[in-house]
């Protein structure tokens, strides 16, 4: 694999309440962090991502009464499954795991701030319109190549990775750097054939 000089690692929502303990804790979630922080040297830029969501946010299954968590609802035309409160902005929750490393973060990007919509990619929201302003980050810096790390393999680094690759960045995710929900069940199996399908590379961090 040739790695371009300028590339960047994407550190998808690496945050207290993914992590396990937190209100959406992915098991095994803070297993990523030593690998994460062990191969950001290895990059030209560092981006990484937070949800970011008002107390009031439409993904919160208990803003939906009579709904449960991990019912799926149809919201303004888009499927929305409905989660725990989580991530809210400015909590300890949403805060990135106290053992991140983030002093090599050049750029971090807040998304699922709009209470209306949900933003499971760091690209865009999830109307696939609403760009998160990453897409023109990484234009700027001529930055074709991207890598990406984190939580949740079948959410968040699913939509990201085939973000990535519509807007044309050649794409690999470090799948020994990502864990899944697995929400339903056999959906981190169900990602990575997607990702596969879509031409998205998926590699070790040994293989950098």
């Amino acid at each position: 694999m040739i790695i371009k000089k300028k590339n960047a690692l994407l550190v998808v929502d690496v945050q207290n309440d993914f992590c396990p303990g937190g209100a959406l804790g992915v098991k095994d979630g803070d297993q990523v962090i030593p690998v994460i922080n062990n191969i950001q040297h290895k990059f030209y830029k560092v981006v990484a991502t937070q949800d970011w969501h008002p107390e009031h946010h439409m993904s919160f299954a208990k803003n939906h009464p009579g709904k449960n968590v991990y019912d799926i609802i149809e919201v303004n035309g888009l499927e929305q499954v409905l989660w725990p409160v989580h991530c809210v902005m400015g909590t300890t929750g949403a805060d990135f795991h106290p053992e991140l490393n983030i002093k090599n973060i050049h750029l971090i990007i807040r998304k699922g701030t709009n209470p209306d919509i949900d933003s499971y990619s760091t690209f865009t929201e999830n109307d696939k319109k609403t760009e998160t302003g990453l897409q023109g980050y990484l234009r700027g810096l001529d930055i074709t190549q991207v890598f990406l790390a984190g939580l949740a393999t079948d959410y968040c680094v699913l939509y990201s990775s085939m973000d990535a690759v519509r807007f044309g960045f050649e794409t690999y995710v470090l799948i020994d750097a990502c864990r899944g929900v697995d929400v339903p069940e056999h959906n981190i199996e169900l990602a990575l054939n997607t990702m596969k399908n879509n031409g998205i590379k998926i590699i070790t961090s040994g293989e950098l």
